[in-house]
């Protein structure tokens, strides 16, 4: 059976990922269950470094230039922290990585789109950051390019300073 796929209607075009159900389901069916809930739409990208990854998922980003954007997560809770020594998947180009506060077990609504490899973010690695991978963006990379590219406001967390916002997340085959 294949994975379910997640299309991301945002206000600089449309992506797609596939989310690795198979593979990591803890991590997985928490995105995909906040997604089928419509718990992203609405919400804008609140953090993108060029060259290393663009943020997104805090009910915060709403509002784009609340300061407390990127301190917020989902409704039930954190979940646990996921890493099935068969699937070491490390954080490549385009994939999804769940975020966290460097604490255990405190990932949730936040996740990033790796732009470069991040394999110190590996959960395997012998640094200290522990992000699971989940998915990949499978059609539409010239967009997360795109978001990617965008000027930000360095001193604001790097916010972008055009917001770029979800409109809507519609999930395939879950």
């Amino acid at each position: 059976m294949a994975n379910p796929t997640a299309t991301f209607e945002t206000t600089l075009g449309d992506f797609t990922v596939e989310l690795y159900l198979d593979k990591m389901p803890v991590t997985a069916k928490n995105f995909l269950d906040l997604a089928k809930k419509g718990f992203y739409d609405g919400l804008h990208f609140h953090r993108v470094i060029k060259g290393f990854m663009i943020q997104f998922g805090c009910p915060n980003s709403k509002d784009p230039n609340s300061p407390r954007a990127g301190t917020g997560g989902p409704p039930h809770g954190t979940i646990a922290d996921e890493h099935p020594p068969e699937h070491k998947l490390s954080n490549e180009p385009m994939t999804l990585s769940m975020a966290n506060t460097g604490r255990p077990n405190s990932g949730g609504s936040q996740f990033f789109i790796n732009a470069t490899h991040n394999a110190f973010l590996d959960w395997f690695s012998a640094g200290p950051s522990r992000h699971p991978v989940f998915g990949k963006v499978i059609s539409g990379q010239d967009v997360v390019k795109a978001i990617e590219s965008t000027p930000t406001n360095r001193s604001a967390g790097d916010r972008p300073l055009k917001p770029i916002e979800v409109k809507k997340i519609t999930v395939i085959g879950y």
